[in-house]
């Protein structure tokens, strides 16, 4: 077992974890392959992550598998990567079965493939009864097109009287997020030495610690992933109130 393991306070997980998982490309230029030999070998690290978390008992990891922009890139290496989602989500889809874990896909599903689309069809349909962590898969995603949809709903509501604008709060636009079912990562990891958060769950990050490693994608393992989750409790989560009356309020909830 990892010493590094031992270390995390399994009491004060975050309960929500969201990766970019970045360098994939870069990876493979550096050893002379194309970049969709970086992507095949991010893959690894996605099954070495998720069994990871899932062994700590995180609720719900979020990883940032395709962006809106990732639609401009070179077509052959679109096409490959739909080709290595699909069947990566087939191949997958038996072991997250079997391990209790539930799939999610949050983004603009029809700018997928029709072929993609029926194969995460299918996966969420066979593992929508598990109870153990929730894996959201990022695919086709942006945040400000998230938002804009989340507007025009909101939008359409009210034109509909469903929705008094009086009334409309934080939570009302939260619950037409695409994650709106689940809480807000309290952590965010990006790999790969980039110190953006590229459009990823803007709203949701608003109060996440953000964590930022120069290990490529395809290299980041479990010890890499308790590494970012001892510095995430190393910190003091604030939410814009001083450290003191955190310390106060932790000690109001031990003595009561």
């Amino acid at each position: 077992m990892s010493s590094l393991r031992e270390q995390i306070d399994l009491q004060h997980l975050p309960r929500h974890i969201a990766i970019i998982m970045d360098g994939n490309g870069r990876w493979a230029k550096e050893k002379g392959q194309d970049r969709l030999y970086g992507h095949f070998h991010g893959v690894e690290s996605v099954r070495n992550i998720v069994e990871g978390c899932a062994e700590l008992g995180v609720e719900y990891l979020t990883l940032y598998a395709f962006s809106t922009e990732n639609w401009d890139r070179p077509q052959q290496e679109v096409t490959g990567l739909m080709e290595l989602l699909v069947e990566t989500i087939r191949k997958e889809t038996e072991t997250l079965n079997k391990n209790n874990i539930k799939l999610h896909v949050i983004g603009d599903m029809n700018m997928l493939p029709d072929y993609a689309q029926k194969a995460l069809s299918e996966s969420l349909e066979i593992t929508a009864r598990n109870t153990g962590l929730t894996l959201i898969m990022a695919l086709s995603y942006s945040s400000r097109w998230e938002l804009v949809q989340a507007v025009k709903h909101i939008a359409e509501d009210v034109a509909a009287g469903k929705v008094d604008p009086a009334n409309i709060t934080q939570d009302t636009l939260q619950g037409y997020l695409t994650t709106g079912g689940f809480p807000d990562p309290e952590l965010m990891i990006r790999t790969s030495g980039e110190y953006r958060i590229s459009n990823f769950l803007l709203y949701q990050l608003a109060y996440a610690e953000l964590y930022f490693t120069n290990v490529r994608w395809p290299d980041f393992r479990k010890e890499n992933l308790y590494e970012a989750i001892l510095d995430y409790q190393g910190r003091e989560r604030r939410f814009g109130k001083t450290g003191d009356q955190v310390k106060q309020e932790q000690e109001t909830v031990i003595n009561h």
